[in-house]
């Protein structure tokens, strides 16, 4: 059954947000190395200030005020809204540590795991049930992680901070409820952790350490901009999960860390060896299971729903 026109626009521009917002998200290690000058904890710092000014003239511009206030007078909201504020902001900062140390494939790796990781928070808090490709998955996962372990002499702490910290943040926005939308919410994280990031910049002044002129106009226009780089992917994320179906967002999100391994090996030419080839490898058998299993669960959803639907129907009657 072919789409209506309408329906199949919604879809191309979809997908176009959501290509768009993987790719930033992929191409981070490279814009974040510019940065370099200023330590992880002042970038975010900035990340933070920036993105709160930019998130509070998006919500004046399009005069959503009232949904951000709302949020803040609604303690359950507020409560998960503070905790998931404090599991990204310490994701920013392993991530831009990551990047801005030379070791993007570690945060590369985070993310490829991070989905599998989601499906096993979805058992041990969510008591979901899993179909037995599922656990196929993650078991490969846990070997894949247990033999880059192994081979490096230690476990990928950094990939594994990145995917627990966004992990866990992906399951307190759930709680916190589906009635805030992303910008008013991103601006309630930021406010909460405004507080910790003046008091960063206010100490790195006091004490002459601050970066944020140390290369004149240059250095605070990058770090200004920590805001737009914020904020832009999440706009365009949120676009495309309006017009596309899940199992298409969740294709689309392996972008990222494609493109954060290639700029690891093909640019940043950090060393690849037999264990972590290995390792990545059984990372994207298992990512490619989930994403087979998952798409053939919705073609018998529905499946299922056109039968039920077709069921439910009147019979015609039969002409006298």
């Amino acid at each position: 059954m072919s789409q209506h026109p309408a329906e199949s626009e919604t879809s191309r521009a979809g997908l176009l947000f959501g290509i768009t917002c993987y790719t930033l998200w992929g191409v981070f290690p490279l814009y974040f190395v510019q940065l370099d000058f200023a330590p992880a904890l002042e970038i975010v710092a900035h990340r933070i200030i920036w993105s709160l000014l930019l998130c509070l003239g998006l919500l004046a511009v399009t005069g959503r005020l009232r949904e951000f206030t709302a949020a803040l007078r609604n303690p359950r909201q507020l409560g998960a809204l503070a905790l998931a504020a404090l599991l990204i902001g310490c994701n920013w900062l392993v991530y831009v540590y990551a990047t801005n140390s030379g070791q993007v494939l570690q945060a590369s790796l985070g993310y490829f795991i991070n989905p599998l990781l989601t499906i096993m928070l979805g058992v041990l808090v969510l008591r979901e049930r899993l179909r037995p490709v599922q656990w196929l998955a993650v078991s490969i996962g846990v070997v894949a992680i247990v033999i880059i372990a192994v081979g490096q002499g230690h476990p990928p702490w950094l990939a594994l901070a990145l995917a627990f910290s966004f992990g866990f943040y992906g399951l307190t926005k759930k709680y916190a409820g589906r009635t805030v939308g992303p910008i008013p919410s991103l601006t309630v994280e930021t406010l909460v952790l405004a507080p910790l990031a003046l008091g960063v910049l206010a100490w790195l002044t006091s004490h002459g350490q601050s970066h944020f002129t140390v290369h004149g106009s240059t250095s605070a226009l990058l770090l200004m901009s920590t805001g737009i780089a914020t904020t832009i992917p999440l706009i365009t994320f949120a676009a495309a999960a309006r017009r596309l179906p899940l199992s298409t967002l969740g294709m689309l999100q392996y972008i990222g860390p494609s493109l954060q391994f290639m700029i690891a090996v093909m640019i940043e030419h950090e060393p690849m060896s037999p264990s972590r080839w290995f390792g990545f490898t059984l990372i994207w058998v298992a990512l490619l299971l989930v994403t087979v299993d998952a798409i053939r669960a919705q073609h018998r959803r529905r499946k299922h729903a056109a039968s039920a639907a077709r069921a439910a129907q009147p019979m015609c009657e039969e002409p006298v």
